[in-house]
């Protein structure tokens, strides 16, 4: 007889919200509990990461929305919630954009700037990293930073923003915080350790706009 295969249940809704390790100790959170979401995962980091994340994006589903196996998810862990997120939006390449820094745990928004009339998406990311590292330094602050962007680390590793935008007299206002990004990457050290959101595991980065 093959040993039965343990399973992590987590609990969104319930008298006490969580991960728990048995059936029971399940049990004792949703029974009698009005309205109770729940569901039971194959690991540990799976119950983890769908306890940070949408419910519905899990309910009823027979596997991972990411397409991740569990092996996959366990070894890509978990984030490191010592940190802050940052994102961009933007509708059109080049269109309104804006860009903003965010707790990766509680999700509260630390910085906002925009909407900018003639942005792109990759600015934004770019801005929103340098404006992060500012941030963190003025608060002598050890979080690291997350961001879904490649490019955006790329540019602030090699201090520059190499965007193929033109400058116009209608994102003049843009371009300014552009340079004062760039003077400021080239005029400061930072520790900061700038960390890719990985997605396919997580889901979408805490400081998206969620108009995807």
């Amino acid at each position: 007889m093959s040993k039965k295969q343990k399973k992590y249940y987590t609990v969104w809704k319930g008298y006490k919200t969580g991960v728990f390790e048995s059936w029971n100790a399940c049990k004792a959170q949703i029974k009698n509990y009005q309205g109770a979401v729940y569901k039971s995962f194959p690991t540990l980091e799976a119950a983890k990461h769908a306890l940070n994340n949408n419910p519905k994006d899990f309910i009823g589903n027979t596997s991972f929305k990411s397409g991740l196996s569990p092996e996959q998810l366990k070894k890509i862990g978990q984030p490191n919630y010592n940190s802050i997120s940052v994102d961009a939006a933007s509708s059109g390449n080049p269109g309104i954009m804006e860009y903003r820094g965010v707790d990766t745990k509680s999700k509260k928004q630390l910085f906002i700037q925009g909407p900018f009339q003639q942005g792109t998406n990759n600015i934004g990311e770019f801005l929103a990293i340098v404006h992060g590292l500012a941030l963190l330094k003025k608060n002598n602050s050890n979080l690291l930073i997350y961001t879904d962007s490649r490019t955006a680390i790329s540019w602030v590793k090699k201090k520059t923003c190499n965007t193929k935008l033109e400058r116009t007299d209608k994102n003049k206002d843009l371009f300014i915080l552009v340079d004062r990004a760039v003077s400021w990457l080239k005029n400061n050290d930072y520790t900061t350790t700038i960390v890719k959101w990985e997605t396919k595991a997580w889901g979408e980065i805490p400081a998206d706009f969620g108009r995807k």
